[in-house]
């Protein structure tokens, strides 16, 4: 989808908590995935270990970072995952459904359709 609408919306993706770290929640998929990583202690760490994970995976779409107070989670709600559309005027189109199962690219898309 970034492929074929980044000329028309803007796309990020934003950077929040660690999913999994080490020292709180760590799963056995981590472990066997070589993606085993403590909390960032500050925003330093947090800016080095979303560049990883950007870098490991490969993620083309542009990257910013949260805040280390996770501003931009609280007022978003974005833990675990979540997919969003904010409009030309700053409101919300679009707010997915918690991740993994309300993670729906296609009901993004569909709202990024109707913007037409």
């Amino acid at each position: 989808m970034y492929h074929d609408k980044k000329d028309q919306v803007a796309f990020h993706i934003v950077y929040i908590l660690e999913a999994h770290p080490s020292d709180v929640w760590q799963m056995a998929v981590n472990e066997k995935q070589d993606v085993v990583y403590a909390s960032p202690r500050n925003q330093d760490e947090r800016n080095a270990l979303a560049d990883t994970c950007v870098r490991k995976l490969n993620i083309e779409i542009p990257a910013v970072v949260d805040t280390f107070d996770n501003a931009t989670e609280r007022a978003y709600t974005g833990w675990p995952d979540r997919l969003y559309l904010i409009g030309r005027d700053g409101r919300i189109v679009h707010k997915s459904a918690p991740g993994p199962y309300g993670f729906r690219p296609a009901d993004l898309r569909a709202a990024i359709d109707r913007l037409k």
